[in-house]
Protein backbone atom coordinates (compact mmCIF):
# COMPACT_ATOMS: atom_id res chain seq x y z
CA UNK A 1 0.00 0.00 0.00
CA UNK A 2 1.20 3.23 -1.05
CA UNK A 3 2.34 5.81 1.73
CA UNK A 4 0.48 9.79 1.29
CA UNK A 5 2.29 12.62 2.82
CA UNK A 6 0.23 15.60 3.00
CA UNK A 7 2.14 18.72 3.13
CA UNK A 8 -0.28 21.79 4.21
CA UNK A 9 0.09 25.31 4.36
CA UNK A 10 -0.07 27.30 7.15
CA UNK A 11 -3.03 26.63 8.93
CA UNK A 12 -4.09 27.67 12.39
CA UNK A 13 -4.58 24.03 13.41
CA UNK A 14 -3.33 20.42 12.07
CA UNK A 15 -6.72 20.12 9.87
CA UNK A 16 -7.38 23.48 9.52
CA UNK A 17 -10.97 22.75 10.18
CA UNK A 18 -11.47 25.18 13.21
CA UNK A 19 -12.33 29.34 13.32
CA UNK A 20 -15.14 30.53 12.69
CA UNK A 21 -14.99 30.58 8.97
CA UNK A 22 -13.94 27.16 7.65
CA UNK A 23 -12.71 26.14 4.14
CA UNK A 24 -15.65 23.69 2.97
CA UNK A 25 -12.66 22.11 0.93
CA UNK A 26 -10.62 21.57 4.76
CA UNK A 27 -13.61 20.03 5.62
CA UNK A 28 -14.18 17.44 3.00
CA UNK A 29 -10.61 16.74 2.89
CA UNK A 30 -10.49 15.60 6.76
CA UNK A 31 -13.80 13.68 6.46
CA UNK A 32 -11.64 11.92 3.64
CA UNK A 33 -8.71 11.95 5.52
CA UNK A 34 -10.65 10.26 8.39
CA UNK A 35 -12.11 7.80 5.73
CA UNK A 36 -8.84 6.47 4.34
CA UNK A 37 -7.52 5.71 7.88
CA UNK A 38 -10.39 3.41 8.55
CA UNK A 39 -9.87 1.95 5.47
CA UNK A 40 -6.24 1.10 6.19
CA UNK A 41 -4.74 3.38 3.99
CA UNK A 42 -0.80 5.06 5.11
CA UNK A 43 -1.66 9.26 5.08
CA UNK A 44 0.34 11.64 7.26
CA UNK A 45 -0.18 15.61 6.94
CA UNK A 46 2.67 17.83 7.89
CA UNK A 47 1.29 22.15 8.42
CA UNK A 48 3.48 24.58 7.52
CA UNK A 49 3.09 26.40 10.62
CA UNK A 50 3.55 23.66 13.11
CA UNK A 51 6.00 21.54 11.51
CA UNK A 52 8.39 23.33 9.74
CA UNK A 53 11.37 21.00 10.07
CA UNK A 54 9.15 18.28 8.23
CA UNK A 55 8.82 20.55 5.35
CA UNK A 56 13.02 21.66 5.40
CA UNK A 57 13.96 17.79 5.58
CA UNK A 58 12.00 16.68 2.65
CA UNK A 59 14.28 16.83 -0.56
CA UNK A 60 11.39 17.09 -2.45
CA UNK A 61 9.09 19.44 -0.45
CA UNK A 62 11.97 21.71 0.22
CA UNK A 63 12.52 21.83 -3.57
CA UNK A 64 9.44 22.41 -4.25
CA UNK A 65 8.53 25.39 -2.09
CA UNK A 66 11.80 27.17 -3.28
CA UNK A 67 10.86 26.99 -6.73
CA UNK A 68 6.74 27.55 -6.48
CA UNK A 69 6.64 29.01 -2.76
CA UNK A 70 4.03 28.23 0.33
CA UNK A 71 0.97 29.78 -1.72
CA UNK A 72 1.28 26.18 -4.51
CA UNK A 73 0.59 24.24 -1.15
CA UNK A 74 -0.84 22.01 -0.31
CA UNK A 75 1.77 19.22 -2.02
CA UNK A 76 0.83 15.69 -1.87
CA UNK A 77 3.58 13.18 -1.97
CA UNK A 78 3.19 9.34 -2.75
CA UNK A 79 5.69 7.19 -1.97
CA UNK A 80 8.10 10.14 -2.01
CA UNK A 81 7.05 11.58 -5.53
CA UNK A 82 4.47 14.44 -6.18
CA UNK A 83 1.29 13.13 -7.04
CA UNK A 84 -0.69 16.70 -6.45
CA UNK A 85 0.42 20.55 -5.66
CA UNK A 86 -2.02 23.15 -5.24
CA UNK A 87 -5.75 21.44 -4.29
CA UNK A 88 -6.44 18.70 -1.78
CA UNK A 89 -7.04 15.82 -3.86
CA UNK A 90 -11.10 14.23 -3.43
CA UNK A 91 -11.84 10.73 -1.77
CA UNK A 92 -11.47 9.08 -5.50
CA UNK A 93 -7.93 10.39 -5.80
CA UNK A 94 -7.06 9.17 -2.51
CA UNK A 95 -8.62 6.00 -3.19
CA UNK A 96 -6.67 5.50 -6.09
CA UNK A 97 -3.16 7.01 -4.54
CA UNK A 98 -3.56 4.72 -1.74
CA UNK A 99 -3.98 1.59 -3.62
CA UNK A 100 -7.23 0.63 -2.37
CA UNK A 101 -11.34 0.67 -3.89
CA UNK A 102 -13.18 3.37 -3.14
CA UNK A 103 -15.98 1.77 -1.21
CA UNK A 104 -17.29 3.09 1.76
CA UNK A 105 -15.86 1.79 4.81
CA UNK A 106 -18.88 0.53 7.18
CA UNK A 107 -18.91 2.62 10.67
CA UNK A 108 -18.97 -0.26 13.30
CA UNK A 109 -22.27 1.17 15.41
CA UNK A 110 -24.10 1.74 11.87
CA UNK A 111 -23.12 -1.66 10.71
CA UNK A 112 -25.98 -3.26 12.79
CA UNK A 113 -28.19 -6.18 12.13
CA UNK A 114 -30.21 -3.70 9.99
CA UNK A 115 -26.76 -2.36 8.01
CA UNK A 116 -26.92 -2.85 4.17
CA UNK A 117 -29.78 -4.64 2.85
CA UNK A 118 -30.32 -6.63 6.13
CA UNK A 119 -33.72 -7.04 7.81
CA UNK A 120 -33.27 -7.74 11.63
Amino acid sequence: MAKIQVFDPALCCSTGVCGTEVDQALVDFSADVDWLKRAGGQIERFNLAQQPMAFAENAVTRAFLERSGAEALPLILVDGEIALAGRYPVRKELARFAGIPEKPVEDAAAAGCCAGNKCC
